[in-house]
């Protein structure tokens, strides 16, 4: 008895450096707004949580793109392939 196979739809395209860096930008946002607003001594840590943030998203924006090149030439390295051979 054979599966029913199911259509694969594509993903959908996205701006994910522009997503890296809203989130940075939201990030940054918060620290400036933590740096103005009075913090209890316990709450401190929460500027840090925003610093980490703003950075991930600044390395996400430039790993977003190497990583998008390496996928591409890994799909056209793996369909060349299969049509030679």
């Amino acid at each position: 008895m054979s599966r029913e196979r199911r259509h694969v739809t594509e993903p959908i395209k996205t701006n994910d450096v522009l997503t890296a860096a809203a989130g940075a930008a939201a990030f940054a946002l918060a620290f400036i707004v933590l740096l103005i607003v009075p913090l209890p001594a316990r709450d401190h840590w929460w500027r840090w949580v925003c610093v980490v943030g703003c950075a991930m998203g600044l390395f996400g924006c430039w790993y977003i793109p190497r990583l998008q090149r390496a996928r591409e030439a890994a799909a056209h390295r793996h369909s060349a392939d299969h049509t030679t051979g």
